[in-house]
């Protein structure tokens, strides 16, 4: 695995929930979505500096959707995860497969000494 394939915890994080919104996903639809489904809370600025990191190694693309509907309604900059954002999720499980099979996490109600 390269470098480059290496993700750190939040941005595995961020592209996970980019997935499990789908089209239109947006800074704070996936703040939601981890702090509901995944108990994480994390800063605006965090997903934003997130956001963009991810979008620089080419794991994300984003464009403006329309505006919203009432008076000076704002753009939002939706994001989607491209296949080598994917790739890269997928060799991060493995990774996490690999390095977790046959340590005492593995079993349950094991505990690692």
């Amino acid at each position: 695995m390269s470098d480059r394939q290496l993700l750190g915890e939040v941005e595995q994080l961020v592209l996970l929930a980019i997935v499990r919104i789908g089209a239109g996903a947006y800074a704070v639809s996936i703040r939601e979505e981890l702090a509901h489904n995944g108990g994480v809370t994390l800063s605006r600025g965090t997903i934003y500096v997130t956001l963009d990191r991810l979008e620089r190694k080419g794991y994300v693309t984003s464009a403006f959707a329309d505006p919203t509907p009432e008076p000076g309604g704002k753009a939002r900059r939706c994001f989607r995860i491209e296949q080598a954002g994917v790739m890269a999720l997928r060799a991060a499980q493995r990774m996490h497969d690999r390095l977790r099979a046959g340590t005492p996490l593995e079993h349950k109600g094991g505990r690692a000494s």
